[in-house]
């Protein structure tokens, strides 16, 4: 059985599968689909970028070989951050095809897709599957593409225009470099913006760092590298540059729904849209005009963003709790004019985040004073197919039956189905399952005014469910 499959973010699956033929084949059924259900021209450009993986090069090769083999022509846009490449194709209405496997290990990797017009939805993934032909004979040779660094300087401007030049001057900022694909631009963008930057942790390995599950490792490097180097801040993003991570002067990270926040509120967002997973902080600010709740994903925030903007909304902001922010409308920023971005993006968080503190006079984690104080633990079953986590959600839709599971810890004041199922207790904590979109799993979501409230309500939740589940 394949392990490839359409998740929350793209094409994944094992690096043994993912063979020249496997990624000719994807190019050339999403082409096929950009010709029949977009208009696409079959002779126009098409875009191909790819992260720093061992594997990504020759991934990105034959999709470039595919590509001109379908007729089109190819920019090879070299490894860049994956916000960069969709940057440029919005720039040129032409499709994009990023080689990476963001923050999972090595010995996987993946295709991300990119409409003209931004990320394929869920129908596109439909239409590519659709369209699969694998046909080993195919040839999969194809012209030398030379590298062209368009695509990363044109977002390098970009990320210049989000802070004045001296915005950070007097800021000590370390670079967590690992194997980001943004680890030098990073370095320089900060160091525009008036930063001493100090460039840490460099691997010629690849590193998965994930920026909703931190290894113990990723943990201790902050912790020691702020205090060894007198850092303000220490950031760095996961394997394509779309998760941003953010720790504090004492080496602690900012949950990503929280640097979701702080981006918003530097932007000046009227609308916030974010999955469900992210904390009740974001209403009980009442810094927005308007929070909308999606599902899981970013095809899900996007649409989100839109229907923002069919309801009027100005300066619209989305994100997700792994930190990663898409911008759904242009901003202004002290003349400064900052394009509509919806893809996640981990510069523009890091960036603002930064920006705000140095502006405000504050250590980062001071931005965090004036926000309501709620903590969130998630956790997950491993090894739960869908054969069992579907039956399990499916019975907490029935009132009776909710009310009962959850007694024990306390009355349902409200409860969803926008992912799973999402109860509110009369107390205001927050209970949530829902099923993995990317691994045979259930996962689990606490929210409580106290980190060891929230520590609490993960472990009933989860003991709760192993039961049920038994």
């Amino acid at each position: 059985m394949s392990s490839l499959k359409f998740g929350t973010s793209g094409l994944r699956g094992l690096v043994v599968e993912l063979s020249d033929t496997v990624c000719g084949a994807y190019t050339r059924a999403f082409l096929t689909h950009m010709h029949r259900q977009h208009a696409m021209p079959g002779d126009g450009t098409i875009l191909v970028g790819y992260d720093l993986r061992s594997s990504s090069p020759q991934m990105a090769a034959a999709c470039i070989a595919a590509a001109q083999g379908f007729g089109m022509t190819v920019e090879n846009c070299g490894p860049l951050p994956t916000p960069a490449l969709a940057f440029r194709a919005l720039a040129l209405k032409v499709p994009a095809i990023m080689v990476t496997g963001s923050h999972i290990p090595a010995d996987r990797n993946g295709l991300k897709f990119y409409r003209p017009d931004g990320e394929i939805d869920k129908a596109d993934e439909a239409g590519i599957l659709s369209g699969l032909e694998f046909d080993a004979a195919t040839p999969l040779s194809g012209n030398e593409s030379p590298i062209s660094h368009s695509a990363l300087q044109d977002y390098a401007q970009r990320c210049r225009s989000v802070l004045g030049p001296n915005t950070l001057a007097g800021k000590r900022i370390g670079v967590y470099q690992h194997s980001s694909v943004a680890r030098d631009l990073l370095v320089d963008i900060l160091q525009t913006a008036g930063a001493d930057v100090v460039a840490l942790g460099r691997s010629d390995i690849f590193v998965p760092v994930d920026t909703e599950a931190l290894r113990p490792e990723d943990i201790a490097f902050a912790e020691s590298e702020t205090r060894e180097h007198g850092l303000d801040a220490l950031v760095s993003t996961d394997g394509d540059a779309d998760r941003p991570l953010v720790a504090d002067d004492r080496g602690t990270f900012l949950r990503g729904d929280s640097v979701g926040l702080l981006t918003a509120q530097f932007l000046g967002a009227d609308a916030v849209v974010t999955p469900v997973t992210s904390n009740t902080a974001i209403e009980l600010s009442g810094l927005f005009k308007r929070v909308y709740r999606t599902r899981v994903g970013s095809p899900y925030v996007i649409e989100g963003m839109e229907q923002a903007a069919k309801d009027g909304y100005q300066r619209i902001v989305g994100f997700e709790a792994n930190g990663g922010v898409l911008l759904g409308s242009g901003v202004i920023l002290d003349g400064r004019r900052l394009d509509a971005l919806p893809t996640r993006d981990a510069m523009l968080p890091i960036l603002s985040i930064l920006g705000m503190a140095a502006m405000k006079s504050f250590n980062v984690a001071e931005l965090l004073n004036g926000l309501p104080s709620r903590f969130t633990r998630s956790g997950r079953i491993e090894h739960v197919p869908s054969s069992a986590s579907g039956p399990f959600l499916q019975g907490l839709l029935d009132a009776v039956r909710r009310q009962g599971y959850f007694a024990e810890i306390g009355i349902i004041k409200q409860s969803d189905a926008i992912d799973g199922i999402r109860v509110v207790l009369s107390s205001g904590e927050v209970i949530h399952y829902r099923a993995s979109g990317n691994a045979p799993e259930l996962r689990c979501y606490a929210e409580a005014s106290s980190a060891s409230r929230a520590d609490e309500l993960l472990e009933w939740a989860l003991e709760r469910a192993s039961n049920a589940l038994n």
